[in-house]
């Protein structure tokens, strides 16, 4: 399976595994499973780091190369991307996940996230 990771999955898998669900460290951990990562979630990570959001201390820098050393792949924003947000229905309004939503829907890649709003779009979401 193709997965994407939220930006809250990423984190977690990468600094307190302890964190992640059974079923979301099962996901990781599974070697059939290709694991990407998109450039927003750097991007979200480093804006709210800036703000100083306690839950988003890592250094995208580092966090990107940690991630691409163990084999996940880096997924850029595109405009096609950009493009699929206006076909979501207006179920969240935070710009980094319906991006997420918008990217795993264009390329065929299973979502895994613990948000429940997100886990109200139609798609490939998994839920864990």
């Amino acid at each position: 399976m193709n997965i994407l990771l939220d930006t809250h999955i990423l984190l977690w898998a990468a600094g307190s595994p302890g964190r992640l669900s059974r079923e979301a460290l099962a996901l990781i951990e599974d070697r059939e499973n290709a694991l990407y990562f998109s450039a927003a979630s750097l991007w979200e990570i480093a804006i709210k780091r800036s703000l100083g959001r306690a839950d988003f201390e890592a250094d995208p820098r580092l966090l990107r190369r940690g991630l691409s050393d163990n084999g996940y792949t880096e997924l850029p924003v595109t405009g096609i991307h950009a493009g699929a947000l206006d076909q979501l229905p207006p179920i969240h309004k935070d710009p980094f996940d319906r991006i997420l939503v918008a990217q795993s829907l264009v390329e065929g890649l299973a979502l895994v996230t613990t948000d429940e709003m997100i886990g109200r779009y139609p798609g490939p979401i998994r839920l864990v």
